[in-house]
């Protein structure tokens, strides 16, 4: 494998494999390492040919999260570039969350404090049962603060307190059902095979429609059911109804054949 700290591979079909690959560190990322996601998430979201975006690691570890020295080394700073570093990792997160193509986060190790918050901001997590997770932060004086809206979405306001508090291990299988996780498997082989299943899936749907179904999300999560949240979404089903897939995907049910998406290719 590479050297590169990040790697990134893109197949002619779309799917793009993002793998962190600092394994002599767990996977633990530094200032270098967070430029490099970010660069790559936001350019991969600006390429119409990519349709899912797979999150891995090399090694035995997901990722340990923040690198302790980098972190050292950023407590040392200037207030102003202190605040612009921790910034970084905000700007990271919010790439990978808001990205509209599908994300999936194959966990094959330990994914600890921001690695658990990369974890958090995919769409869908797939992680093997001898995996384990933690919000380690208070042990080392600190607070989960930039990962924190990422995870108390994805297990809850009330998990967070325990798990924020206490930094104790958080099973995979625990993991499970509190939400963090989607899918428990065996081992790195059915990793793979549930990571097949998953893209196989994913690129029998419209393209458009998961994206604006990624957008409807965001609109009306956590928020309450009046009546501005019943007209967008009314207005969101309408606009779909009224585009290219939208009409496509109809018209190939009823017709009972495979729908032909429109995917916007790399000119």
């Amino acid at each position: 494998m590479s050297g590169e700290p990040v790697i990134l591979h893109c197949t002619p079909e779309g799917v793009a494999t993002v793998t962190l690959n600092r394994p002599e560190v767990h996977n633990a990322f530094n200032d270098e390492v967070i430029e490099k996601l970010t660069e790559i998430f936001e350019d991969l979201a600006n390429q119409s040919g990519i349709r899912v975006v797979i999150l891995a690691s090399g090694g035995k570890s997901f990722s340990a999260g923040a690198d302790l020295k980098w972190m050292q080394r950023a407590a040392e700073y200037l207030d102003e570039d202190n605040l612009e570093d921790a910034r970084g990792l905000g700007r990271l997160l919010k790439s990978l969350y808001t990205m509209d193509k599908p994300t999936i986060a194959l966990v094959q190790g330990s994914a600890y404090g921001g690695g658990l918050g990369l974890v958090a901001a995919c769409d869908i997590a797939v992680a093997v049962r001898s995996a384990s997770f933690a919000l380690t932060e208070v042990r080392l004086g600190l607070i989960p603060a930039v990962i924190s809206p990422y995870v108390v979405q994805a297990i809850g306001a009330r998990a967070a307190r325990r798990y924020f508090l206490t930094a104790e291990p958080i099973a995979a299988d625990r993991a499970y059902e509190l939400g963090l996780v989607s899918e428990l498997v065996d081992d790195v082989h059915q990793l793979a095979e549930v990571r097949d299943r998953l893209v196989a899936r994913i690129f029998q749907a419209s393209p458009a429609a998961i994206a604006s179904s990624k957008e409807l999300i965001f609109a009306v999560a956590e928020k309450p059911i009046d009546d501005h949240v019943i007209d967008d979404t009314a207005h969101r089903i309408a606009e779909a109804r009224s585009l290219p897939d939208g009409k496509e995907g109809v018209s190939a049910f009823l017709g009972k054949r495979r729908p032909n998406w429109w995917v916007e290719m790399e000119s």
